[in-house]
């Protein structure tokens, strides 16, 4: 019984300090998006609402599957190279051989889930440490777009080409009658919807339960007859799927990927999962707080710029809000134990 209580008084203090951190995530959005407004008339403008949604669709879609691989207690440092590689492929499939537009967006989710199963393979059936299997991935991946294309670059084609259909799913240029043109953010729709399915599974169903399991204590997990290996497969292979598809949503906002491009996209994916409460420890894990996360990214990214610093300086502030955000999570753990 003692234990029993034990167990509970723990579990309720890991609800209340993840609370506490995803709180102060929105209380951070809040104070940056207040913060520019006042900086910057220019920040208040409706474009620059839009620009702030394009710049979360890539971070987001791959923060939400790398959630899923950091509650385990692993990273995946492969995404952003995946994200680029994917999208490389599929784009030149469908500029240089003639593929269907809808053919190539499958292929380019496909190859996420292909790196993502591989990734959860070597490390749940080979033993490595994520950080190797991953690491060798973003190097393999890396060449791989760059093979593919032949290091050349790859531009995919606008609203108004052929194919260009697919960039109505992230964002639809409406002309008014005054002929004014209207941007709407449709991207924004899809972000969250997938961000409620993700967050349904991890908390609804038993594959996120043991996903959850997983991160809390493997082997205990492992010992009342949960195949772990399945479950931690499955974790990366969400991984893997969410960078395709964010290279798909990279395609449609920034047109043209370079070859050898992607490295340090994972960092802010990283970043926005850690401060919207996910533990780098694992077990603990939150896609509403991982949003929020990501959308912090996305106001620094957006809003630098409006007060006259370039983007370097949202790889310094990005690095010191990774380093508060783990820091709390330490804290917390210590402060429990």
């Amino acid at each position: 019984m003692e234990k029993e209580q034990k167990v509970s008084w723990k579990n309720n203090s890991i609800v209340k300090a993840v609370g506490t951190q995803r709180l102060v995530a929105i209380l951070a959005l809040l104070v940056l998006i207040l913060f520019f407004s006042i900086a910057s008339a220019s920040f208040r403008q409706y474009t620059t609402f839009v620009s702030i949604l394009d710049a979360s669709y890539y971070i987001g879609f791959m923060a939400i599957g790398i959630c899923f691989a950091i509650i385990t207690g692993g990273i995946d440092l492969s995404i952003g190279t995946v994200l680029v590689c994917s999208s490389l492929i599929s784009g030149t499939l469908f500029v240089r051989s003639g593929f269907p537009m809808g053919i190539c967006l499958l292929i380019g989710v496909a190859i996420g889930i292909l790196f993502g199963l591989v990734n959860g393979l070597m490390i749940s059936k080979m033993g490595l440490p994520p950080f190797v299997a991953t690491l060798g991935s973003m190097m393999v991946s890396k060449a791989i777009g760059s093979i593919f294309t032949s290091a050349q670059s790859v531009t995919w084609p606008q609203a108004n080409q052929p194919g260009g259909w697919f960039r109505s799913i992230f964002k639809i240029n409406i002309t008014s009658a005054s002929g004014s043109q209207i941007l709407i953010p449709t991207g924004f729709l899809l972000l969250i919807l997938c961000a409620v399915i993700m967050s349904i599974v991890l908390n609804k169903t038993r594959t996120g339960r043991y996903i959850l399991a997983l991160g809390s204590n493997k082997e205990a997990t492992r010992l009342s007859g949960v195949n772990v290996d399945k479950y931690q497969t499955i974790a990366f292979v969400f991984s893997g799927m969410f960078a395709g598809i964010a290279g798909l949503a990279y395609g449609a906002i920034y047109s043209t990927l370079l070859p050898g491009a992607g490295s340090g996209f994972e960092m802010d994916a990283i970043a926005s999962v850690v401060i919207g409460g996910t533990s780098m420890a694992g077990g603990v894990g939150t896609i509403f707080g991982t949003i929020i996360g990501v959308y912090i990214m996305a106001v620094l990214k957006t809003g630098l710029p409006f007060i006259g610093l370039m983007n370097y300086w949202q790889q310094f502030f990005t690095g010191i809000v990774l380093i508060f955000a783990v820091f709390v999570d330490v804290f917390n753990k210590r402060k429990k134990n």
